[in-house]
Protein backbone atom coordinates (compact mmCIF):
# COMPACT_ATOMS: atom_id res chain seq x y z
CA UNK A 1 0.00 0.00 0.00
CA UNK A 2 2.93 2.42 0.66
CA UNK A 3 4.64 1.46 -2.16
CA UNK A 4 1.20 2.21 -4.31
CA UNK A 5 1.08 5.58 -2.25
CA UNK A 6 4.76 6.22 -3.09
CA UNK A 7 4.11 5.66 -7.20
CA UNK A 8 0.89 7.87 -7.02
CA UNK A 9 2.98 10.59 -5.32
CA UNK A 10 5.93 10.23 -7.96
CA UNK A 11 3.61 10.79 -10.59
CA UNK A 12 2.53 13.61 -9.12
CA UNK A 13 5.97 15.14 -8.53
CA UNK A 14 6.56 14.25 -12.45
CA UNK A 15 3.40 16.44 -13.50
CA UNK A 16 4.27 19.19 -11.16
CA UNK A 17 8.10 19.43 -12.39
CA UNK A 18 7.10 19.40 -16.11
CA UNK A 19 4.58 21.92 -15.33
CA UNK A 20 7.49 24.07 -13.85
CA UNK A 21 9.83 23.42 -16.33
CA UNK A 22 7.19 25.21 -19.06
CA UNK A 23 6.87 27.53 -16.88
CA UNK A 24 10.47 28.35 -16.76
CA UNK A 25 10.26 28.11 -20.84
CA UNK A 26 7.62 30.77 -20.80
CA UNK A 27 9.36 32.74 -18.83
CA UNK A 28 12.16 32.60 -20.83
CA UNK A 29 10.32 33.50 -23.57
CA UNK A 30 8.55 36.67 -22.49
CA UNK A 31 12.31 37.72 -21.34
CA UNK A 32 13.18 37.46 -24.22
CA UNK A 33 10.24 38.73 -26.04
CA UNK A 34 10.35 41.92 -23.39
CA UNK A 35 14.56 42.50 -24.36
CA UNK A 36 13.24 42.47 -27.57
CA UNK A 37 10.11 45.08 -27.22
CA UNK A 38 12.68 46.81 -24.97
CA UNK A 39 15.37 46.79 -27.48
CA UNK A 40 12.53 47.88 -29.77
CA UNK A 41 11.61 50.99 -27.44
CA UNK A 42 14.94 52.40 -27.09
CA UNK A 43 15.65 52.02 -30.41
CA UNK A 44 12.39 53.83 -31.21
CA UNK A 45 12.95 56.17 -28.24
CA UNK A 46 16.76 57.17 -29.22
CA UNK A 47 14.97 57.87 -32.63
CA UNK A 48 12.26 60.10 -31.59
CA UNK A 49 14.48 61.98 -29.09
CA UNK A 50 17.41 62.63 -31.74
CA UNK A 51 15.14 63.34 -33.70
CA UNK A 52 13.51 66.02 -31.53
CA UNK A 53 16.79 67.29 -30.11
CA UNK A 54 17.52 67.79 -33.93
CA UNK A 55 14.39 69.65 -34.60
CA UNK A 56 14.62 72.32 -31.29
CA UNK A 57 18.27 72.71 -32.26
CA UNK A 58 16.99 73.27 -35.90
CA UNK A 59 13.74 75.81 -34.89
CA UNK A 60 16.25 77.65 -32.61
CA UNK A 61 18.37 78.38 -35.53
CA UNK A 62 15.09 79.34 -37.53
CA UNK A 63 14.14 81.45 -34.39
CA UNK A 64 17.52 83.32 -33.74
CA UNK A 65 17.38 84.00 -37.56
CA UNK A 66 13.86 85.60 -37.65
CA UNK A 67 14.88 87.98 -34.67
CA UNK A 68 17.70 88.78 -36.09
CA UNK A 69 16.11 89.32 -39.64
CA UNK A 70 13.06 91.55 -37.65
CA UNK A 71 15.64 93.22 -35.68
CA UNK A 72 17.56 94.25 -38.90
CA UNK A 73 13.69 95.09 -40.89
CA UNK A 74 13.31 97.09 -37.89
CA UNK A 75 16.48 98.57 -37.76
CA UNK A 76 16.65 99.35 -41.39
CA UNK A 77 12.89 100.70 -41.04
CA UNK A 78 13.95 102.99 -38.22
CA UNK A 79 16.81 104.67 -40.22
CA UNK A 80 14.48 105.08 -43.42
CA UNK A 81 11.80 106.85 -41.09
CA UNK A 82 14.45 109.12 -39.67
CA UNK A 83 15.95 110.18 -43.15
CA UNK A 84 12.31 110.95 -44.12
CA UNK A 85 11.89 112.88 -40.69
CA UNK A 86 15.22 114.66 -40.98
CA UNK A 87 14.72 115.55 -44.87
CA UNK A 88 11.23 116.93 -43.79
CA UNK A 89 12.53 118.71 -40.82
CA UNK A 90 15.57 120.28 -43.68
CA UNK A 91 12.41 120.98 -45.41
CA UNK A 92 10.29 123.25 -42.63
CA UNK A 93 13.30 124.44 -41.57
CA UNK A 94 14.04 126.16 -44.62
CA UNK A 95 10.44 127.37 -45.31
CA UNK A 96 10.53 129.05 -41.81
CA UNK A 97 13.63 130.86 -43.01
CA UNK A 98 11.47 131.86 -46.01
CA UNK A 99 8.53 132.88 -44.44
CA UNK A 100 10.59 134.38 -41.53
CA UNK A 101 12.64 136.56 -44.93
CA UNK A 102 9.58 137.49 -46.69
CA UNK A 103 7.67 138.75 -43.30
CA UNK A 104 10.44 141.18 -43.34
CA UNK A 105 9.71 142.97 -46.49
CA UNK A 106 7.90 146.18 -46.32
CA UNK A 107 6.87 146.60 -49.57
CA UNK A 108 3.25 144.72 -50.26
CA UNK A 109 3.83 144.22 -53.53
CA UNK A 110 7.29 142.37 -52.90
CA UNK A 111 5.64 140.39 -49.75
CA UNK A 112 3.36 139.28 -52.21
CA UNK A 113 5.15 138.07 -55.10
CA UNK A 114 7.39 136.34 -52.40
CA UNK A 115 4.89 135.23 -50.22
CA UNK A 116 2.27 133.47 -52.38
CA UNK A 117 4.69 130.38 -54.09
CA UNK A 118 5.43 129.64 -50.07
CA UNK A 119 0.96 129.59 -49.33
CA UNK A 120 0.44 127.11 -52.74
CA UNK A 121 3.54 125.36 -52.70
CA UNK A 122 3.16 123.49 -49.32
CA UNK A 123 5.63 120.49 -48.27
CA UNK A 124 4.04 117.19 -48.82
CA UNK A 125 4.37 116.03 -45.27
CA UNK A 126 3.46 112.91 -44.23
CA UNK A 127 1.13 111.93 -41.18
CA UNK A 128 3.94 109.96 -38.48
CA UNK A 129 1.59 109.88 -35.23
CA UNK A 130 0.38 106.27 -36.18
CA UNK A 131 4.57 105.19 -36.76
CA UNK A 132 6.51 103.49 -34.38
CA UNK A 133 9.06 100.97 -34.56
CA UNK A 134 7.96 98.15 -31.68
CA UNK A 135 9.73 95.83 -29.83
CA UNK A 136 6.62 93.69 -28.55
CA UNK A 137 7.19 90.82 -31.61
CA UNK A 138 10.49 90.04 -29.42
CA UNK A 139 8.51 89.06 -25.76
CA UNK A 140 8.34 85.53 -26.33
CA UNK A 141 9.91 84.79 -22.78
CA UNK A 142 6.59 83.69 -21.19
CA UNK A 143 5.73 81.67 -24.23
CA UNK A 144 9.30 79.77 -23.90
CA UNK A 145 8.70 79.31 -20.49
CA UNK A 146 4.86 77.40 -21.13
CA UNK A 147 6.62 75.62 -23.79
CA UNK A 148 9.57 74.15 -21.45
CA UNK A 149 7.52 73.42 -18.43
CA UNK A 150 4.90 70.98 -21.06
CA UNK A 151 7.90 69.64 -22.42
CA UNK A 152 9.31 68.53 -18.95
CA UNK A 153 5.76 67.58 -17.86
CA UNK A 154 5.52 65.18 -20.93
CA UNK A 155 8.88 63.66 -20.83
CA UNK A 156 8.26 63.08 -17.37
CA UNK A 157 5.35 60.93 -17.92
CA UNK A 158 7.94 58.25 -20.17
CA UNK A 159 9.53 57.10 -16.95
CA UNK A 160 6.57 55.40 -15.69
CA UNK A 161 7.39 52.46 -17.75
CA UNK A 162 3.53 51.22 -17.82
CA UNK A 163 2.49 50.54 -21.32
CA UNK A 164 -0.53 49.21 -20.23
CA UNK A 165 -3.12 51.83 -21.38
CA UNK A 166 -3.95 55.35 -20.37
CA UNK A 167 -2.04 58.30 -21.17
CA UNK A 168 1.13 56.65 -19.87
CA UNK A 169 1.53 55.21 -23.21
CA UNK A 170 3.85 56.96 -25.14
CA UNK A 171 5.92 54.67 -27.30
CA UNK A 172 3.98 52.77 -29.29
CA UNK A 173 5.18 49.54 -30.25
CA UNK A 174 2.13 48.89 -32.65
CA UNK A 175 3.55 48.95 -36.78
CA UNK A 176 1.39 51.53 -38.60
CA UNK A 177 1.09 51.91 -42.28
CA UNK A 178 1.91 55.41 -41.63
CA UNK A 179 5.33 54.80 -39.93
CA UNK A 180 7.28 56.44 -42.73
CA UNK A 181 5.13 59.79 -42.34
CA UNK A 182 5.39 59.56 -37.94
CA UNK A 183 8.90 59.22 -38.02
CA UNK A 184 9.34 62.62 -39.91
CA UNK A 185 6.77 63.66 -37.53
CA UNK A 186 6.61 64.81 -34.05
CA UNK A 187 3.79 64.22 -31.29
CA UNK A 188 1.78 66.48 -30.40
CA UNK A 189 -0.58 64.44 -28.10
CA UNK A 190 -0.93 60.59 -27.81
CA UNK A 191 -4.63 60.61 -28.31
CA UNK A 192 -6.06 58.38 -29.50
CA UNK A 193 -5.85 59.57 -32.43
CA UNK A 194 -2.48 60.25 -31.66
CA UNK A 195 -1.67 63.90 -33.16
CA UNK A 196 1.49 64.50 -35.47
CA UNK A 197 2.97 67.85 -36.69
CA UNK A 198 4.31 67.00 -39.79
CA UNK A 199 7.69 68.27 -40.63
CA UNK A 200 6.71 69.91 -43.89
CA UNK A 201 9.37 71.82 -45.61
CA UNK A 202 9.19 75.55 -45.45
CA UNK A 203 9.67 77.76 -48.08
CA UNK A 204 8.86 81.93 -47.65
CA UNK A 205 9.43 83.91 -50.83
CA UNK A 206 8.35 87.82 -50.19
CA UNK A 207 4.92 87.23 -49.07
CA UNK A 208 4.14 83.90 -49.91
CA UNK A 209 4.77 80.67 -47.62
CA UNK A 210 4.48 77.17 -49.16
CA UNK A 211 4.62 74.38 -47.10
CA UNK A 212 5.53 70.92 -48.67
CA UNK A 213 4.73 67.19 -48.34
CA UNK A 214 6.46 64.82 -50.27
CA UNK A 215 8.20 65.49 -53.23
CA UNK A 216 6.78 66.28 -56.96
CA UNK A 217 6.77 63.84 -59.44
CA UNK A 218 6.84 64.57 -63.09
CA UNK A 219 4.28 63.78 -65.51
CA UNK A 220 1.35 63.61 -62.89
CA UNK A 221 -1.45 65.56 -62.79
CA UNK A 222 -2.21 67.81 -60.07
CA UNK A 223 -5.47 69.33 -58.88
CA UNK A 224 -5.75 73.14 -56.98
CA UNK A 225 -8.39 74.20 -54.49
CA UNK A 226 -8.33 77.76 -53.20
CA UNK A 227 -10.46 78.32 -49.56
CA UNK A 228 -11.51 82.04 -48.90
CA UNK A 229 -13.36 82.12 -45.88
CA UNK A 230 -13.96 84.62 -42.34
CA UNK A 231 -11.75 84.19 -39.61
CA UNK A 232 -12.43 80.96 -37.48
CA UNK A 233 -14.81 79.45 -40.35
CA UNK A 234 -12.70 76.59 -39.66
CA UNK A 235 -10.42 76.17 -42.85
CA UNK A 236 -6.94 75.12 -41.00
CA UNK A 237 -8.87 72.27 -39.82
CA UNK A 238 -10.27 71.30 -43.29
CA UNK A 239 -6.97 71.55 -44.58
CA UNK A 240 -5.52 69.20 -42.12
CA UNK A 241 -8.42 67.21 -43.37
CA UNK A 242 -7.50 67.30 -46.81
CA UNK A 243 -4.33 66.56 -45.85
CA UNK A 244 -5.33 63.20 -43.99
CA UNK A 245 -7.44 62.16 -46.78
CA UNK A 246 -5.08 62.46 -49.57
CA UNK A 247 -2.49 60.52 -47.26
CA UNK A 248 -5.12 57.49 -46.55
CA UNK A 249 -5.55 57.83 -42.60
CA UNK A 250 -8.34 55.43 -41.60
CA UNK A 251 -10.25 55.92 -38.76
CA UNK A 252 -8.59 52.18 -37.28
CA UNK A 253 -5.29 53.72 -37.95
CA UNK A 254 -5.88 56.29 -34.63
CA UNK A 255 -3.72 59.11 -35.98
CA UNK A 256 -3.96 62.49 -37.23
CA UNK A 257 -1.30 64.69 -38.77
CA UNK A 258 -1.35 68.08 -38.74
CA UNK A 259 0.38 70.65 -42.01
CA UNK A 260 -2.09 73.62 -40.74
CA UNK A 261 -1.76 75.49 -37.50
CA UNK A 262 -5.45 76.63 -36.00
CA UNK A 263 -6.36 79.71 -37.20
CA UNK A 264 -5.45 82.93 -35.26
CA UNK A 265 -6.55 86.73 -35.53
CA UNK A 266 -3.02 87.57 -35.08
CA UNK A 267 -1.85 85.91 -37.93
CA UNK A 268 -0.08 86.95 -40.76
CA UNK A 269 -1.40 88.10 -44.19
CA UNK A 270 0.87 86.10 -46.19
CA UNK A 271 -1.20 83.61 -48.17
CA UNK A 272 -0.02 80.21 -47.55
CA UNK A 273 0.17 77.45 -50.38
CA UNK A 274 0.25 73.62 -49.21
CA UNK A 275 1.32 70.78 -51.91
CA UNK A 276 0.77 67.46 -51.09
CA UNK A 277 3.04 65.06 -53.18
CA UNK A 278 4.02 61.60 -53.39
CA UNK A 279 0.41 59.86 -52.62
CA UNK A 280 -0.79 60.03 -56.51
CA UNK A 281 -2.35 56.63 -57.11
CA UNK A 282 -3.17 55.41 -53.41
CA UNK A 283 -5.90 57.75 -52.81
CA UNK A 284 -6.07 60.06 -55.36
CA UNK A 285 -4.61 59.94 -58.61
CA UNK A 286 -3.82 63.43 -58.50
CA UNK A 287 -0.86 65.52 -56.31
CA UNK A 288 -2.89 68.32 -54.08
CA UNK A 289 -2.48 71.91 -54.25
CA UNK A 290 -4.33 73.99 -51.36
CA UNK A 291 -4.51 77.78 -51.29
CA UNK A 292 -5.46 79.22 -47.28
CA UNK A 293 -5.50 83.35 -48.02
CA UNK A 294 -5.86 84.93 -44.40
CA UNK A 295 -9.09 85.43 -42.86
CA UNK A 296 -11.19 87.65 -44.37
CA UNK A 297 -13.65 89.93 -42.15
CA UNK A 298 -11.32 90.51 -39.39
CA UNK A 299 -10.93 93.79 -36.87
CA UNK A 300 -8.39 94.89 -39.31
CA UNK A 301 -11.20 95.92 -42.19
CA UNK A 302 -10.55 96.96 -45.72
CA UNK A 303 -7.22 97.77 -46.03
CA UNK A 304 -6.42 94.70 -44.62
CA UNK A 305 -8.41 93.00 -47.14
CA UNK A 306 -6.80 95.14 -49.80
CA UNK A 307 -3.23 93.75 -48.46
CA UNK A 308 -4.82 90.21 -48.94
CA UNK A 309 -5.83 90.85 -52.49
CA UNK A 310 -2.36 92.11 -53.33
CA UNK A 311 -0.90 88.93 -51.95
CA UNK A 312 -2.83 87.06 -54.10
CA UNK A 313 -2.23 88.85 -57.24
CA UNK A 314 1.10 88.41 -56.65
CA UNK A 315 0.49 84.61 -56.22
CA UNK A 316 -1.17 84.71 -59.92
CA UNK A 317 1.73 86.04 -61.42
CA UNK A 318 4.57 85.26 -59.91
CA UNK A 319 6.68 82.45 -62.63
CA UNK A 320 6.67 80.27 -60.08
CA UNK A 321 3.30 80.81 -58.69
CA UNK A 322 -0.07 79.49 -58.96
CA UNK A 323 -1.75 79.75 -62.60
CA UNK A 324 -5.12 77.95 -62.36
CA UNK A 325 -7.85 76.51 -59.97
CA UNK A 326 -10.06 73.95 -60.08
CA UNK A 327 -12.20 74.85 -57.02
CA UNK A 328 -12.71 77.81 -55.02
CA UNK A 329 -13.92 76.73 -51.41
CA UNK A 330 -16.16 79.33 -49.59
CA UNK A 331 -15.87 78.10 -46.12
CA UNK A 332 -18.50 78.82 -43.68
CA UNK A 333 -19.99 77.54 -40.57
CA UNK A 334 -22.68 75.22 -40.46
CA UNK A 335 -24.23 77.57 -37.53
CA UNK A 336 -24.76 80.25 -39.77
CA UNK A 337 -28.31 81.12 -39.52
CA UNK A 338 -28.90 84.64 -40.92
CA UNK A 339 -26.72 87.05 -43.09
CA UNK A 340 -24.51 89.28 -40.86
CA UNK A 341 -23.14 92.62 -41.64
CA UNK A 342 -19.41 90.45 -41.39
CA UNK A 343 -20.50 87.63 -43.34
CA UNK A 344 -22.11 89.39 -45.99
CA UNK A 345 -18.64 91.36 -46.39
CA UNK A 346 -16.98 88.16 -46.50
CA UNK A 347 -19.24 86.90 -49.54
CA UNK A 348 -18.54 90.44 -51.20
CA UNK A 349 -15.18 90.64 -51.01
CA UNK A 350 -14.72 86.96 -52.43
CA UNK A 351 -16.96 87.21 -55.14
CA UNK A 352 -14.82 91.07 -56.07
CA UNK A 353 -11.80 88.99 -56.45
CA UNK A 354 -12.34 86.81 -59.07
CA UNK A 355 -13.47 87.19 -62.83
CA UNK A 356 -16.88 85.93 -63.97
CA UNK A 357 -15.36 82.56 -65.84
CA UNK A 358 -14.72 81.06 -62.12
CA UNK A 359 -18.01 80.91 -61.19
CA UNK A 360 -18.89 77.51 -62.15
CA UNK A 361 -16.10 76.28 -60.38
CA UNK A 362 -17.05 78.48 -56.87
CA UNK A 363 -18.58 75.78 -54.09
CA UNK A 364 -19.55 76.24 -50.32
CA UNK A 365 -17.87 74.07 -47.45
CA UNK A 366 -19.92 73.87 -44.78
CA UNK A 367 -18.16 73.12 -41.78
CA UNK A 368 -18.61 72.09 -37.97
CA UNK A 369 -21.28 70.03 -39.50
CA UNK A 370 -23.72 67.46 -37.65
CA UNK A 371 -24.71 65.91 -41.18
CA UNK A 372 -27.99 67.85 -41.46
CA UNK A 373 -28.82 69.43 -44.61
CA UNK A 374 -27.25 73.05 -43.83
CA UNK A 375 -30.60 74.93 -44.60
CA UNK A 376 -29.34 78.01 -43.16
CA UNK A 377 -26.43 79.16 -44.54
CA UNK A 378 -27.43 77.60 -48.12
CA UNK A 379 -30.30 80.80 -47.84
CA UNK A 380 -27.39 82.90 -46.36
CA UNK A 381 -25.65 82.58 -50.07
CA UNK A 382 -29.02 82.58 -51.90
CA UNK A 383 -29.69 85.87 -49.94
CA UNK A 384 -26.40 87.32 -50.80
CA UNK A 385 -26.54 86.86 -54.50
CA UNK A 386 -23.55 84.86 -54.24
CA UNK A 387 -22.36 83.49 -57.79
CA UNK A 388 -21.56 80.02 -57.88
CA UNK A 389 -22.09 76.23 -59.12
CA UNK A 390 -25.56 75.18 -59.00
CA UNK A 391 -26.60 71.36 -58.42
CA UNK A 392 -29.57 69.39 -60.17
CA UNK A 393 -32.22 70.89 -57.87
CA UNK A 394 -30.36 74.49 -58.49
CA UNK A 395 -28.94 74.91 -55.05
CA UNK A 396 -25.10 75.80 -54.54
CA UNK A 397 -23.11 72.79 -54.81
CA UNK A 398 -21.70 72.27 -50.97
CA UNK A 399 -19.92 69.62 -49.16
CA UNK A 400 -20.36 68.90 -45.39
CA UNK A 401 -17.50 67.93 -42.95
CA UNK A 402 -17.05 67.95 -39.20
CA UNK A 403 -14.24 69.72 -37.26
CA UNK A 404 -13.28 67.35 -34.33
CA UNK A 405 -11.94 64.09 -36.78
CA UNK A 406 -8.30 65.38 -34.66
CA UNK A 407 -10.61 65.51 -30.87
CA UNK A 408 -9.43 62.65 -28.70
CA UNK A 409 -11.99 60.27 -28.73
CA UNK A 410 -14.03 58.59 -25.97
CA UNK A 411 -14.42 54.79 -24.84
CA UNK A 412 -17.49 53.12 -26.89
CA UNK A 413 -19.07 56.64 -28.13
CA UNK A 414 -20.20 56.47 -31.65
CA UNK A 415 -20.37 59.85 -32.53
CA UNK A 416 -16.88 60.64 -33.26
CA UNK A 417 -16.87 57.33 -35.85
CA UNK A 418 -19.85 59.08 -37.30
CA UNK A 419 -18.01 62.42 -37.38
CA UNK A 420 -15.25 60.83 -39.26
CA UNK A 421 -17.56 58.99 -41.70
CA UNK A 422 -19.10 62.05 -42.74
CA UNK A 423 -16.37 64.16 -43.11
CA UNK A 424 -14.71 60.70 -45.48
CA UNK A 425 -17.97 60.64 -47.43
CA UNK A 426 -17.97 63.99 -48.55
CA UNK A 427 -14.32 63.86 -48.86
CA UNK A 428 -15.10 61.39 -51.63
CA UNK A 429 -17.68 63.87 -53.23
CA UNK A 430 -15.02 67.03 -53.21
CA UNK A 431 -11.87 65.09 -54.47
CA UNK A 432 -14.24 63.40 -57.15
CA UNK A 433 -15.68 66.77 -58.12
CA UNK A 434 -11.87 68.14 -58.36
CA UNK A 435 -11.16 65.52 -60.59
CA UNK A 436 -13.59 66.09 -62.93
CA UNK A 437 -13.54 69.58 -62.82
CA UNK A 438 -12.07 71.94 -65.71
CA UNK A 439 -9.36 73.98 -64.35
CA UNK A 440 -10.11 77.77 -64.69
CA UNK A 441 -7.02 80.18 -65.57
CA UNK A 442 -6.50 83.09 -63.32
CA UNK A 443 -5.60 85.63 -65.96
CA UNK A 444 -8.72 87.03 -65.42
CA UNK A 445 -8.81 86.74 -61.73
CA UNK A 446 -5.40 88.64 -61.84
CA UNK A 447 -6.90 91.25 -64.53
CA UNK A 448 -9.72 91.98 -62.17
CA UNK A 449 -7.30 92.63 -58.69
CA UNK A 450 -5.19 94.71 -61.31
CA UNK A 451 -8.21 96.69 -62.40
CA UNK A 452 -8.92 97.57 -58.51
CA UNK A 453 -5.73 98.34 -58.18
CA UNK A 454 -5.65 100.79 -60.87
CA UNK A 455 -9.16 102.45 -59.88
CA UNK A 456 -8.00 102.78 -56.61
CA UNK A 457 -5.05 104.69 -57.95
CA UNK A 458 -6.41 106.53 -60.10
CA UNK A 459 -9.38 107.72 -56.99
CA UNK A 460 -6.31 108.51 -54.93
CA UNK A 461 -4.70 110.68 -58.22
CA UNK A 462 -8.35 112.16 -58.61
CA UNK A 463 -8.65 113.58 -54.61
CA UNK A 464 -5.71 114.97 -54.79
CA UNK A 465 -6.17 116.98 -58.26
CA UNK A 466 -9.26 118.30 -56.48
CA UNK A 467 -7.81 119.37 -53.34
CA UNK A 468 -5.19 121.06 -55.16
CA UNK A 469 -7.45 123.02 -57.70
CA UNK A 470 -9.28 123.97 -54.41
CA UNK A 471 -6.68 125.67 -53.45
CA UNK A 472 -5.39 127.12 -56.53
CA UNK A 473 -8.61 128.60 -57.15
CA UNK A 474 -9.02 130.19 -53.97
CA UNK A 475 -5.37 131.45 -54.59
CA UNK A 476 -6.22 133.54 -57.75
CA UNK A 477 -9.25 134.59 -56.21
CA UNK A 478 -7.22 136.43 -53.45
CA UNK A 479 -4.84 137.99 -55.80
CA UNK A 480 -7.98 139.00 -58.07
CA UNK A 481 -9.32 140.96 -55.07
CA UNK A 482 -5.86 142.61 -54.36
CA UNK A 483 -5.56 143.67 -58.30
CA UNK A 484 -8.68 145.75 -57.54
CA UNK A 485 -6.78 147.80 -54.76
CA UNK A 486 -3.60 147.94 -57.31
CA UNK A 487 -4.61 151.99 -58.71
CA UNK A 488 -1.96 153.79 -56.76
CA UNK A 489 0.89 150.99 -57.57
CA UNK A 490 3.32 152.04 -60.55
CA UNK A 491 3.09 149.48 -64.01
CA UNK A 492 5.80 147.13 -62.66
CA UNK A 493 4.25 146.23 -59.83
CA UNK A 494 0.91 145.54 -61.34
CA UNK A 495 2.74 143.09 -64.19
CA UNK A 496 4.52 141.40 -61.62
CA UNK A 497 1.06 140.45 -60.22
CA UNK A 498 -0.35 139.72 -63.47
CA UNK A 499 2.15 137.52 -63.74
CA UNK A 500 1.41 135.43 -60.57
CA UNK A 501 -2.07 135.16 -61.63
CA UNK A 502 -0.83 134.26 -65.16
CA UNK A 503 1.05 131.35 -63.99
CA UNK A 504 -1.61 130.28 -61.50
CA UNK A 505 -4.48 130.29 -64.52
CA UNK A 506 -2.14 128.25 -66.48
CA UNK A 507 -1.24 125.97 -63.44
CA UNK A 508 -5.52 125.42 -63.12
CA UNK A 509 -5.86 124.27 -66.69
CA UNK A 510 -2.82 121.62 -66.53
CA UNK A 511 -4.75 120.56 -62.99
CA UNK A 512 -8.14 120.59 -64.98
CA UNK A 513 -6.91 117.81 -68.16
CA UNK A 514 -5.54 116.42 -65.01
CA UNK A 515 -8.77 116.03 -63.23
CA UNK A 516 -10.97 115.03 -66.71
CA UNK A 517 -7.86 112.51 -67.52
CA UNK A 518 -8.17 111.04 -64.08
CA UNK A 519 -11.86 111.27 -63.70
CA UNK A 520 -12.03 109.27 -67.05
CA UNK A 521 -9.70 106.69 -66.52
CA UNK A 522 -11.24 105.68 -63.23
CA UNK A 523 -14.92 105.65 -64.96
CA UNK A 524 -13.54 103.15 -67.73
CA UNK A 525 -11.94 101.15 -65.10
CA UNK A 526 -15.24 100.68 -63.27
CA UNK A 527 -16.77 99.75 -66.67
CA UNK A 528 -13.98 97.15 -67.02
CA UNK A 529 -14.83 95.94 -63.75
CA UNK A 530 -18.44 95.50 -65.06
CA UNK A 531 -17.43 93.86 -68.01
CA UNK A 532 -14.71 91.06 -66.35
CA UNK A 533 -15.65 90.87 -62.42
CA UNK A 534 -17.86 88.53 -61.08
CA UNK A 535 -18.80 91.23 -58.78
CA UNK A 536 -17.76 94.46 -59.63
CA UNK A 537 -19.54 96.74 -56.59
CA UNK A 538 -17.32 95.39 -53.73
CA UNK A 539 -16.93 97.33 -50.60
CA UNK A 540 -14.04 99.19 -51.56
CA UNK A 541 -15.17 100.04 -54.84
CA UNK A 542 -18.56 101.30 -53.74
CA UNK A 543 -16.34 104.21 -51.73
CA UNK A 544 -15.02 105.50 -54.95
CA UNK A 545 -18.09 104.91 -56.81
CA UNK A 546 -19.77 107.52 -54.86
CA UNK A 547 -16.77 110.09 -55.26
CA UNK A 548 -16.94 109.36 -59.08
CA UNK A 549 -20.47 110.13 -59.03
CA UNK A 550 -20.28 113.58 -56.54
CA UNK A 551 -17.47 114.73 -58.78
CA UNK A 552 -19.35 113.54 -62.53
CA UNK A 553 -22.10 115.72 -60.94
CA UNK A 554 -19.94 118.94 -60.86
CA UNK A 555 -18.82 117.98 -64.41
CA UNK A 556 -22.25 117.57 -65.62
CA UNK A 557 -21.85 114.34 -67.22
CA UNK A 558 -25.20 113.24 -66.28
CA UNK A 559 -25.13 109.75 -68.80
CA UNK A 560 -21.96 108.78 -66.69
CA UNK A 561 -23.65 109.51 -63.26
CA UNK A 562 -26.63 107.37 -64.56
CA UNK A 563 -24.33 104.75 -65.41
CA UNK A 564 -22.16 104.65 -61.87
Amino acid sequence: MRKSQLRLENNSMDQMIQEREQKIQELQQSVKTSRSKAEEALSYSRKVMTALVQHIKTEFTRLSEAIETKQEINETEAESFIDELQAEITHMKKKKLQCHEASLIRDPFSFLENVLPLTYNKPQLQDWSAVTVTSDQFMIQETLAELETKVREEVSTLYNINFRGGKQQRISLISSPHEDIISDSFLIRSGPPAVYQLRAKKQKTGTLTRMTVGEKRPNKTNRTILLVGETGAGKSTLINALLNYTMGVKWEDEVWFMIAEEERRSQTSDVMVYEIFGFEDETLPYSLTIINTPGYGDTRGIEHDDIISHRLLDLFQSEDGVHEVHAVGLVMKASVNRLSEPLRYVFDSVMSLFGKDVEKNIIALITHSDGSRPKNPLQALEAANIKCAKNEDSQPVHFLFNNCQHEERMEENTIFRNSWELTQTNMDHLTDLLGKSNPQKLMKTAEVLNERIRLKACIQNLEDRFELADLKQTEIRQIREALKQTNHRNKIEIEKILSLLENLEKEMKVLTAEKEKWLSDSYQHVVRLEEIALKADSASTVAHLDFLIEKMKEEGDMDKVQKL
